[in-house]
């Protein structure tokens, strides 16, 4: 038996285990930095399996990695658990939450995280049967939602002596993430005023509310002076307790975002002029609580190939006819236009007539190939702080249905359902031999490293978060 026939047997022999798994986390949905029942969960399975298990990477309490192995080349691969606030949802084409306001998988991290841990089982196994050397690592990350876990981890060096790091996330097809995606800041300003009777005395009070409002106009006029693909977007946290009295404090929290890290860093000085100019207005004082600040992803074309030929060599997810049925059902329920606009997307985002699929399709099983002009994906996401560490390659599965609107109740419900666990055990097979591939060939990761350094053009990383 081959090596890469005994990991694809491994991980279909795990299937009802590592389905039980991902729906267990699914069962117990937990939102960024309180990850402790799957953080543990996960743990204490590799821990059985006989992987070193080290807490607390990046000062996150839910934060840890599991390694087994020895020497070079160390291969990590990333993983996620954390979930949505207010997305509760039970495995159904209405919504229906389980607990009203609760959170709820609705970004498919229960999928995540489970299918990076069964591809390192399946990989020990390899390895430990043909006397493969090299490391492998399982890094357990914890807020991914807040574009966060992974900045903390690479700021404390945490992904440093990486030769290749894989990581994959749920969708609705089957691709190679080559292209890049938006850097970010995240961060919230505090405006401190001096409370008074609104009608009474309003004279005596200071509003750090009218420094949130100001600070918001400021932002808006500011969309205007930067590049087009730029984006600014905000909640207001806290804006007072009742109209009568003039707010001692208020809070707005931003996310800006750009193509590049240098973009945003030059946008950010400008908000913070912004931010000064909203206090001095309001006769209030202001300060920043910096949350985050993520890289856009570094794409590696030397593992994107190796991801793609393994993807296609494995090529065994299929549905069944009631999961089919169930995904049109809640395709019946996404906005108008949205299957219509993610088929037009995919059109335009992939090599001209290499789609099979078709629209009346929910479920796509189609391995979709590189186009010479690979995406620009809108989001963020802290994968792009390791990319700028080590060689990294991501994949997507299909585990909800085409059109399936981001973070929506209708994605916990197909993250729950078994159409998310075939997606997520088809992306656990294809992880797995990319691994493979990675410790067997040192051409691969020769090639992969002198990609990756020509990519950064004399760059090296630096955390945009404070030291620690």
């Amino acid at each position: 038996m081959t090596a890469e026939k005994l990991i694809i047997d491994y991980i279909s022999d795990q299937d009802d285990d590592l389905s039980r798994m991902a729906m267990d986390i699914w069962d117990h949905p937990q939102i960024a930095m309180q990850e402790t029942y799957a953080s543990k969960l996960q743990a204490k399975d590799l821990e059985a399996d006989g992987f070193t298990i080290e807490w607390g990477a990046g000062g996150m309490e839910t934060a840890f990695v599991a390694t087994w192995g020895s020497g070079d080349p160390i291969i990590g691969f990333l993983g996620e658990y954390d979930a949505l606030p207010g997305l509760s949802q039970t495995v159904s084409t209405e919504r229906e939450a389980i607990e009203p306001g609760g959170p709820g998988h609705g970004c498919g991290h229960n999928l995540f995280g489970t299918a990076c841990l069964g591809s390192v089982k399946a990989l020990k196994r390899a390895m430990e049967r043909d006397g493969i050397g090299g490391t492998i690592r399982y890094y357990g990350c914890p807020a991914e939602e807040q574009v966060v876990g992974k900045v903390l981890m690479a700021r404390d060096g945490v992904f440093d002596d990486l030769d290749a790091a894989i990581t994959w996330h749920p969708g609705a097809t089957n691709v190679v993430w080559n292209g890049s995606s938006l850097a970010l800041n995240s961060f919230k300003v505090n405006f401190h005023g001096v409370a008074a009777h609104a009608s009474a005395m309003p004279h005596q009070g200071r509003s750090a509310l009218d420094g949130v409002m100001l600070m918001d106009v400021g932002m808006n006029y500011l969309r205007e002076h930067v590049v087009p693909e730029a984006r600014i977007h905000s909640v207001v946290t806290s804006g007072g307790e009742a109209p009568n009295v003039v707010p001692a404090y208020a809070q707005v929290w931003y996310y800006i975002r750009s193509p590049k890290r240098a973009e945003v860093d030059e946008m950010y000085e400008r908000v913070l002029d912004i931010a000064k100019g909203a206090a001095l207005m309001s006769g209030t004082t202001h300060d920043i609580e910096f949350i985050g600040g993520a890289y856009e992803v570094l794409p590696n074309g030397t593992i994107s190939d190796l991801m793609l030929k393994n993807m296609q060599a494995v090529n065994d997810l299929a549905f069944t006819a009631e999961e089919r049925r169930f995904a049109r059902q809640l395709q019946a329920t996404f906005p108008e236009n949205a299957v219509q606009s993610a088929y037009e997307r995919m059109e335009k985002s992939t090599v001209k007539d290499s789609i099979a699929e078709s629209i009346e399709n929910p479920l796509w099983t189609q391995v979709l190939p590189h186009t010479d002009t690979p995406p620009h994906v809108e989001g963020s996401t802290d994968v792009g702080d390791v990319s700028w560490i080590a060689p990294t390659g991501q994949l997507t599965t299909c585990c909800w249905p085409l059109g399936t609107p981001a973070h929506s109740w209708q994605m916990v419900a197909s993250s729950g359902s078994s159409i998310g666990s075939r997606g997520m055990l088809f992306a656990a097979k294809s992880l797995a031999l990319t691994g493979l591939d990675l410790l067997r060939d040192p051409d691969l990761l020769k090639r992969a490293n002198e990609e990756f350094d020509e990519a950064r053009d004399g760059k090296t990383y630096k955390s945009a978060l404070p030291e620690a």
